[in-house]
C-alpha cells in the first residue's frame, strides 16, 4: 500500500474546498430528506430504509412536540432514536436525556458509544449524590447525554422541569400508556416535568387493550393533540362508525409511525430460532438436597432471612438451588455464617449492656423501674432470648448439614447433560454452516466456575472465555491486556476499563474462543451476531430476560438460524410447567422473531410474572397443586394477551404495504445517493486541507497523520485514519471527528478572490451527461449561501452561472463542474458579476417561497390540531349538559305517569332545580367556550412566533471556468 503526500496530490482547488465544506456542514429543513444526513454519515450502522423513514418522521415538522416510533420488535427502534439524537448532537444541541428501564441503561450507553460515537453518562443515586456533593447544582444539565431509569427521573421531577431540553427519548414507553389514570404516578410526574420538552417515545406496543392507551401516550407528547380523557373516551372509546375511525386515524397520523417486519423483508434477512431441549434426572443425593432446602425455605419462621427481604431472598436461593450444588453450597454457608455472626454480636451486646446497666444502677436506684416504664421510639438493641438463641443454633445445624450434603456432590446431572447438549448443538451448527461457537448463560458465579472445570476436563480446555460483572479472573485480565496492546492507537479503546474489558472479551470470543460462559451481565449491551448457539444453563423465570438473552445472538446481522438449548428437570413438575409457558405461550425459543412485543408488553417488566412463579414454587407441594396454580396463571395471561384489539391496532396504526414499500425504496435510493456524494466530498476536501500533515491512499480511503495542524486540540491522535464504517487498526474518520471539523472550518475561512479555474474533464474518474456538452467551453460561475435561522434552521447553496455565449447553467450543471479536477490558472482577475448577482437573488427568492409554503403548511396542520382540541373541549362540556338534559327528560316522564298529586309536585320541584342547574351549565358552557377560543388564539400566536425566522445570504466566490478534455 503506497501513501503519498505532496503539494500536487489534491485534485481540487480552494474554491472546490470552500463549496464542499459548506455543502457538508449545511443545515437541512425538516421538510428535506437530507435532514438526518450527518447522523447517517457518521453512525456506524447499516443503512436501513425503515429506520431512515422513522427518523425523518420524527423531524416531520418544526412545530411538532414529538413522535411515537412504534416499529415492530426486531426493527431497531434504538437505532431510530439514536439517529434522531445524533442529528440533534450534530446541530450543536446538547440538552438530551434518555429515560428507559433500569435494565436497558447500559445497553443504551454502549449503543451510543459503539454506533454513534456519542458520550453519555448513566445517572443514578451514587454518582448523582457525588455530583451534588462536589457542588454541581443540576447534574441533569450536562455536556454529554444523560441516561436514567423511569423511577430516577420521576424522583428528580423539579430539576427536569427547569431544564430547556432539546430532546428527551423514552424507551419502552408503553409503561406510560396509562398515564391518564391517577394510579400511574410515575407517568403523571414525568408528563408534568417534561411537558415542554420535545419527546420521542419508543415502543412496539402503543396499543394493547384499550384505545385509551393511545390517548395516554399521545397526551404525554402533546396535551393539545386531544381534549381530555373524558372527551376522548366519549368520541373514540368505541369506534362504531367509519367516520370517527377515519378521523382518529388522521389525528394519529402526524404523531405515530409504525413499520412491520413483513414490510421490510426485502431489506433485512431474518433467521429462525431452533429449540433443543436437553432432559436430565437429578441424582438421588441432588434430589434429597433439593427437597430438604425447599422444605427449609417453606418454614414459617426463618432466622437467616429478614422478613423484609424474605420473598426476594427465597427467590434467589431457589434459583441457586436449581443452578448447581456448588451455587447453593456457597449460599448455605453464607446464611450459616450470618447466623453465627448474629450470635457473636448478641454475646458482645449482652456483655456491654450488662456492664452499662450495672454501672448506672449502682448510682441511680430507680433505674430498673424506669426501664420497665419508659418507651423509646428508637428501639434500643435487645439481647436475644434463650429461645431465640436455641432456634438460631438449630437453624445453623440444619444449614451446615445441607451445605455438607451439597459439598459432597461433586458432579451434577445437569452438568453432565451440558456435555451432551453441546455436542448436539455443535452438530446442528455444523449442519447450518454456522460458526462453531456457543454462549452459555448461568445465573451463578459459582456455577460458572463449575462449568469451566467440567468443560476443561472434557475436551474444551483453552477454548473458553468468561464474562461476568467483574471479570477479575486471570484469563480475562490477560485477554484485556493483549487487546489494549493490539488496538493501541485506534478508536476501539474508549478509556473506560469496564467498557473496554467487555469489548475485549467479546473480541476474544469472536476471534479465538469457542465457548463463552456468561452470567446475566452479558444479557444486555453486547452484540454476538457471530454466535448462533445459545445455552440457557439456568433459565430465568422472567420472559423479558430470556428474550433479552436470546436477542444477543438472534438480532439484525445474524446470518444463521440460532440454536437455543434449554434444560428440563424431569423430576420437577414446576420446572416443566415454567418451560411450557415460556415456550408455548411466549414463543421464546422457536420461530423467526421470538416473543412479540405484544406478548411481552402485556406483562410489562415481567417482575410480577416472576413473583407469581416464585410463589407457586414456595406454596405448592403436590403435583396437583402445581398444575392448578399454573393453569390459573395461564388463564390470567390469556386475558392479558388478548387478540381483541388486533384488528383495531392494525387499521389504526399500520399503512398499506404498497405505500410503505414505495416510501422505503425512495428513502433508500435518496440516502445512498447523498451519502455517496458526502463521502466523495469529505475525502477530497480532507486530502486538500491535510496534505501538508498526512499521507493519503486513495484505494483504501485511508491516510496517516504524522503531524497535527497547530490549531487542533493535542488530544486528537495522530496515526492511521480510514473513511470506513469498520476500519482495521485505525481511527474511524467521520464528519463529527475533530480532525474533520478542523478541515471544514479551515476551508470555509480561507479567502477566495475572483479567479480562473481550468477544469480537466479527461482526468475525472466519472462522466456526467449534464456537462459533456460543455467540454471546450468557458464561462462564469457564482456560488452563494442562504441561511435561515429559527425553529426550522436551514442553509441552501445558491448557484448561478453561464457560458461565454450567454447560455445559463442549471444548478446541477454547476454542481457537476465543481466536482471535476481543476487547477487555478489565475487568481488575480476582475469579473463582472452583475448578471450572476441578479440570478442568485432570483434563486434566493424561489427558495424563500418554498420555505414559506412549508411554513404555511405546518401552520395549517397546527391550526387544524388546535381546532380539534377546542372542539374536543367543547364536546366534553356538552356531555355534562346532555347528562342534565337526560335527567330532566326522565323526571318529566315520571311526572306525567304519576297518579299521585304530592309525588307530581315533588317531581316538578326536582325538575325546576335541574332546569336551573342546566341554565347555569349553559352559561358556564358559553363562558368556557370563550375561554377555550382565547386559549386557542393564544396558542396560535405562540405557533406564529415559533415560525419567525431571520434570513441572511452571502456570495462564497465568483470564478471564470474553462472545461478541458
Amino acid at each position: 500500500m503506497t501513501e503519498v503526500s505532496s503539494e500536487k496530490r489534491s485534485t481540487i482547488t480552494d474554491y472546490h474546498a470552500k463549496y464542499f465544506s459548506h455543502e457538508l456542514s449545511r443545515r437541512h429543513s425538516a421538510a428535506d430528506s437530507e435532514k438526518i444526513a450527518t447522523a447517517l454519515f457518521d453512525a456506524q450502522v447499516d443503512l436501513n430504509p425503515h429506520q431512515v423513514s422513522a427518523a425523518l418522521f420524527a423531524f416531520k415538522s418544526p412545530l411538532s412536540k414529538g413522535a411515537i416510533l412504534a416499529d415492530e420488535v426486531g426493527l431497531g427502534k434504538t437505532i431510530e432514536g439514536g439517529l434522531v439524537l445524533s442529528q440533534k448532537w450534530a446541530e450543536g444541541k446538547r440538552r438530551i436525556l434518555i429515560i428507559c428501564p433500569a435494565s436497558l441503561r447500559k445497553q443504551w450507553r454502549q449503543e451510543l458509544q459503539d454506533k454513534f460515537f456519542l458520550p453519555s453518562t448513566i445517572l443514578e443515586a451514587k454518582n448523582y449524590n457525588k455530583m451534588i456533593k462536589d457542588g454541581v447544582r443540576r447534574p441533569f444539565k450536562r455536556d454529554d447525554i444523560g441516561i436514567c431509569s423511569f423511577q430516577f427521573a420521576a424522583r428528580h421531577e423539579e430539576e427536569l422541569m427547569v431544564i430547556p431540553w432539546d430532546l428527551v427519548i423514552i424507551d419502552e414507553a408503553h409503561r406510560l400508556r396509562n398515564v391518564y389514570k391517577t394510579s400511574n404516578k410515575t407517568g403523571r410526574v414525568l408528563r408534568a416535568a417534561l411537558s415542554n420538552a420535545p419527546k420521542i417515545l419508543l415502543t412496539a406496543t402503543p396499543l394493547q387493550n384499550s384505545l385509551m392507551e393511545l390517548y395516554g401516550l399521545v397526551s404525554f407528547i402533546d396535551k393539545y393533540a386531544f381534549g381530555d380523557a373524558k372527551s376522548f373516551r366519549s368520541q373514540y372509546a368505541r369506534l362504531t362508525g367509519e367516520d370517527s375511525f377515519n378521523e382518529l386515524k388522521a389525528r394519529l397520523a402526524p404523531i405515530c409511525h409504525r413499520t412491520l417486519r413483513r414490510q421490510v423483508m426485502e431489506y433485512i434477512r431474518y433467521t429462525n430460532r431452533i429449540a433443543i431441549t436437553e432432559e436430565f434426572i437429578p441424582s438421588e443425593e441432588e434430589q434429597t438436597l433439593y427437597d430438604q432446602v425447599s422444605d427449609y425455605l417453606r418454614r414459617e419462621n426463618l432466622q437467616a432471612l429478614p422478613s423484609s427481604q424474605r420473598t426476594l431472598m427465597t427467590l434467589i436461593l431457589r434459583k441457586l438451588l436449581a443452578s448447581s450444588t456448588f451455587a447453593i453450597a456457597g449460599a448455605l454457608e453464607a446464611l450459616a455464617r450470618k447466623l453465627r455472626q448474629q450470635l457473636k454480636d448478641n454475646a458482645d451486646l449482652e456483655a456491654t449492656l450488662a456492664k452499662l446497666e450495672n454501672d448506672i444502677a449502682d448510682d441511680y436506684e430507680e433505674f430498673d423501674e424506669l426501664t420497665d416504664e419508659w418507651s423509646d421510639d428508637d428501639e434500643p438493641p435487645v439481647p436475644l432470648t434463650q429461645e431465640e438463641i436455641d432456634a438460631i443454633n438449630a437453624e445453623i445445624a440444619d444449614l451446615e448439614a445441607f451445605k455438607d450434603l451439597a459439598v459432597s456432590i461433586t458432579e451434577n446431572a445437569k452438568g453432565q447433560a451440558l456435555l451432551s447438549a453441546l455436542e448436539t448443538g455443535f452438530n446442528k451448527a455444523k449442519e447450518l454452516e454456522a460458526a462453531d461457537k456457543a454462549i452459555i448463560f448461568t445465573e451463578s458465579r459459582r456455577t460458572q466456575d463449575y462449568l469451566v472445570r467440567i468443560l476443561e476436563e472434557n475436551g474444551y480446555k483453552d477454548q473458553i472465555v468468561l464474562f461476568n460483572g467483574s471479570n477479575t479472573d486471570v484469563k480475562s485480565k490477560e485477554v484485556y491486556k493483549q487487546w489494549v496492546e493490539d488496538n493501541k492507537g485506534s478508536d476501539k479503546i474508549s478509556g473506560s476499563r469496564t467498557a473496554d474489558m467487555r469489548a475485549a472479551l467479546v473480541d476474544e470470543f469472536r476471534e479465538n474462543a469457542r465457548i463463552m460462559i456468561a452470567t446475566e451481565a452479558a444479557a444486555e449491551g453486547i452484540n454476538l451476531q457471530f454466535c448462533s448457539m445459545l445455552v440457557n444453563y439456568d433459565l430465568p423465570w422472567n420472559p423479558q430476560r430470556v428474550e433479552q438473552r436470546i436477542g444477543r445472538c438472534h438480532r439484525y446481522g445474524q446470518q444463521h438460524d440460532v440454536v437455543v438449548i434449554n434444560f428440563l428437570n424431569k423430576s420437577n413438575a414446576a420446572d416443566q410447567r415454567v418451560y411450557q409457558l415460556l415456550d408455548e405461550k411466549f414463543k421464546l425459543f422457536s420461530g423467526v422473531f421470538g416473543a412479540s412485543d405484544e406478548v411481552l408488553g402485556a406483562i410489562e417488566g415481567g417482575v410480577d410474572f416472576e413473583k407469581r412463579i416464585a410463589a407457586i414454587y414456595q406454596n405448592c407441594r403436590t403435583t396437583n397443586d402445581i398444575e392448578t396454580a399454573f393453569n390459573d396463571l395461564r388463564n390470567e395471561m390469556e386475558e392479558n394477551i388478548s387478540a381483541t384489539m388486533d384488528d383495531t391496532r392494525k387499521q389504526l396504526l399500520e399503512n398499506f404495504d404498497a405505500e410503505v414499500h414505495d416510501k422505503l425504496r425512495v428513502n433508500l435510493n435518496e440516502s445512498k445517493e447523498y451519502l455517496n456524494r458526502y463521502e466523495i466530498m469529505l475525502w477530497q476536501l480532507t486530502a486538500h486541507e491535510l496534505h501538508p500533515y498526512a499521507a493519503f491512499d486513495d484505494k483504501t480511503h485511508g491516510f496517516t497523520v504524522h503531524q497535527l495542524p497547530g490549531q487542533l486540540d493535542i488530544a486528537t491522535p495522530t496515526g492511521r485514519y480510514e473513511l470506513s464504517k469498520t476500519p482495521e487498526n485505525a481511527h474511524r474518520y467521520r464528519l463529527g471527528h475533530p480532525l474533520a471539523q478542523w478541515v471544514l472550518t479551515s476551508s470555509q475561512e480561507r479567502s477566495t478572490p475572483p479567479a480562473e479555474l481550468v477544469l480537466d474533464y479527461g482526468a475525472w474518474s466519472q462522466t456526467a451527461q449534464q456537462i459533456e456538452g460543455l467540454v471546450g467551453q468557458s464561462g462564469t460561475i457564482a456560488v452563494g449561501k442562504l441561511s435561515i435561522s429559527g425553529s426550522d434552521a436551514q442553509d441552501h447553496m445558491l448557484f448561478a452561472g453561464n457560458t461565454d455565449d450567454g447560455t445559463d447553467l442549471t444548478p446541477d450543471q454547476i454542481r457537476r463542474l465543481l466536482q471535476v479536477p481543476a487547477t487555478v490558472a489565475d487568481n488575480n482577475i476582475q469579473i463582472d458579476d452583475t448578471t450572476l448577482t441578479a440570478a442568485l437573488e432570483t434563486r434566493k427568492k424561489a427558495i424563500l417561497e418554498e420555505v414559506e409554503a412549508h411554513r404555511a403548511e405546518w401552520f395549517d396542520e397546527e391550526m387544524e390540531k388546535l381546532d380539534h382540541w377546542a372542539e374536543d373541549k367543547r364536546k366534553a362540556l356538552k356531555v355534562e349538559l346532555k347528562d342534565v338534559d337526560d335527567q330532566i327528560k326522565d323526571l318529566k316522564k315520571r311526572t306525567r305517569l304519576s297518579g299521585n298529586l304530592q309525588e307530581k309536585l315533588g317531581l316538578q320541584r326536582q325538575t325546576k332545580k335541574l332546569e336551573s342547574k342546566r341554565d347555569a351549565a349553559w352559561r358556564e358552557y358559553d363562558d368556557q367556550a370563550r375561554v377555550i377560543e382565547n386559549q386557542k388564539d393564544n396558542l396560535l400566536d405562540e405557533v406564529e412566533e415559533r415560525l419567525q425566522q431571520d434570513v441572511s445570504d452571502t456570495v462564497l466566490f465568483t470564478v471564470r471556468w474553462r472545461l478541458m478534455k
